[in-house]
């Protein structure tokens, strides 16, 4: 189609008769690379004819293959949702859906949700939050894994989107001046790029670059009765779909923090991380952070020379930009050594429960025993392993294997420039000291959480944590009794970097929060002295 004609078949698309269904009113939303016609129970949505570069759309052929791999990807995550591809026929001035006469254009017909239905529109769960990132879990562990001898994901195959955002960000010339900014962003994105490379090449031999979604944040996810749906996957682009997985979290979790759900976005990660056990995305985060940050800065930058900038919509679009600009900076700076916390106590004491306040309120990552030892024996942490006391997956050198995995996690994370708290009982000192060792060897700060309760308040939990298999954990009264007599209390130099919290009693999150701050204030006192 001619694109001066393409205005007009726009217009048409408007009349309800240019459908074969009931359609009235028909709705338009248009965004940066494509139309949407919301007509009945329908969403037909057609591609711009452009070439913006990362993607091309110049040609009718050419958007047909877009249309046919849109619908191939989007049927993975939102299979209701996506119909088939149909022809846009009839002539510009009278163009209609299906049809007979020549081909105009192709569309996606998909069924019609409501708008409030997206994830950016509505008020989030932690409950929504947790089902996402096990769904996205088990999506990037099922889909198929790049060949390394094609040229997705390699070092040179990251950076390229990474430096051309910041150079259309660039060209934009309807932005208070942001070269400065734009600056020290490609400066630390190829220092960070430089570091990493290793790590780049090691996921990619070890399967990790993979046919994800490649734009998943909020605004492509509805709750649709009741059940998440991510569509719009990007279709247009393979290098921008054959991504390192860790690529697709930094999107959700940068999305998630740029609308201030700051503690959701730490609960999607620490869900996410349980589930697939990529503890190693860590490293390459905030690179990634950054990238989708400036991605969605790129996307602001192309409305608003498609737009009038005078308007109201491209003064948004203008705030919009710079607020994605500001974020991308702030992931670029660190502002303190990690911290480690170990989370002790006997079964039962509320270990898990604070730990799960904690990582939406701290910077942390949370690493559980009871799941590590699962993932050790290619158990999912919803099977039951409970077995006779010291057999199943419960004999003590698998608990020895546990705590070491326990160990070489916490070190990584540590060194990936994230806080760590570890959950597991710790009840021998020998269990314990190799974590203070590990702290003195990364020079970092260290401190116990003890948690303790009445002897019946812990046998009542497991009595109706086991009633309603509502935990990971498997442990039972037999496992209590056992943990109380091998138990080795806090002594001399333990006792006095630990916090000591009685669950019985229900202290406070603030009051926690304030007792772990206050302590490791403390100890970077007693260490400078």
């Amino acid at each position: 189609m001619d694109v001066d004609a393409f205005p007009r078949l726009i217009e048409a698309l408007m009349r309800p008769d240019a459908y074969p269904h009931p359609a009235d009113p028909v709705e338009h939303i248009e965004t940066h690379i494509s139309h949407v016609f919301l007509a009945g129970a329908f969403a037909y949505k057609l591609k711009k004819p452009i070439d913006l570069g990362f993607l091309d759309f110049s040609t009718l052929e050419r958007r047909r293959r877009c249309c046919e791999e849109e619908l191939r990807l989007n049927r993975r995550l939102a299979p209701d949702l996506y119909l088939c591809v149909v022809a846009v026929t009839g002539t510009p001035d009278a163009s209609r859906i299906g049809g007979s006469g020549s081909v105009q254009e192709y569309a996606v017909q998909m069924h019609r949700f409501p708008q409030e239905a997206l994830l950016d529109r509505q008020e989030l769960s932690g409950d929504l939050i947790d089902r996402l990132a096990v769904k996205v879990a088990e999506f990037h562990a099922r889909i198929p894994v790049a060949d390394t001898e094609s040229p997705f994901g390699t070092p040179e195959a990251l950076l390229a989107p990474m430096v051309e955002n910041l150079a259309q960000i660039r060209a934009c010339a309807l932005l208070p001046d942001p070269c400065e900014r734009l600056d020290r962003l490609e400066t630390w994105t190829r220092a960070r790029w430089q570091a990493l490379i290793p790590m780049i090449e090691r996921r990619r031999r070890n399967g990790y670059v993979r046919e994800c979604h490649g734009d998943m944040h909020r605004g492509n996810i509805a709750l649709v009765d009741g059940e998440i749906r991510i569509f719009d996957a990007i279709e247009f682009n393979p290098f921008l779909r054959w991504i390192d997985t860790a690529s697709e979290i930094a999107f959700l979790v940068m999305d998630l923090e740029e609308s201030g759900a700051t503690a959701l976005a730490r609960r999607f990660l620490n869900r996410y991380l349980e589930r697939s056990g990529d503890y190693e995305l860590l490293a390459l985060l905030d690179l990634y952070k950054v990238y989708r940050a400036l991605v969605r800065a790129k996307v602001m930058a192309i409305r608003l020379g498609q737009a009038d900038p005078d308007s109201a919509q491209g003064s948004r679009d203008r705030i919009t930009c710079i607020r994605y600009l500001e974020l991308a900076e702030s992931y670029t700076a660190r502002s303190r050594p990690p911290r480690l916390l170990m989370a002790c106590g006997l079964s039962g004491s509320g270990k898990s429960c604070l730990g799960h306040q904690l990582r939406e309120a701290l910077p942390l990552i949370h690493l559980r025993s009871d799941i590590e030892r699962k993932r050790l024996f290619g158990i999912s942490e919803a099977v039951s392993a409970r077995a006779s006391l010291d057999a199943g997956i419960y004999f003590p050198t698998a608990t020895e294997w546990t705590y070491a995995r326990l160990l070489r996690l916490a070190e990584g994370i540590l060194g990936y420039g994230y806080d760590v708290l570890v959950d597991a009982t710790f009840i021998t000192g020998a269990r314990r000291a190799r974590f203070w060792d590990l702290a003195r060897r990364r020079r970092i700060p260290a401190l116990i959480l003890a948690l303790d309760a009445p002897v019946d308040v812990l046998r009542s939990r497991i009595i109706c944590r086991q009633a309603e298999n509502r935990d990971v954990s498997d442990a039972d009264l037999r496992v209590l009794e056992r943990q109380r007599l091998a138990l080795e209390p806090l002594a001399g130099e333990e006792r006095a970097r630990a916090v000591f919290i009685d669950t019985g009693r229900g202290p406070t999150l603030p009051e926690v929060l304030a007792r772990i701050e206050s302590a490791f204030v403390s100890e970077r006192a007693s260490t400078e002295q």
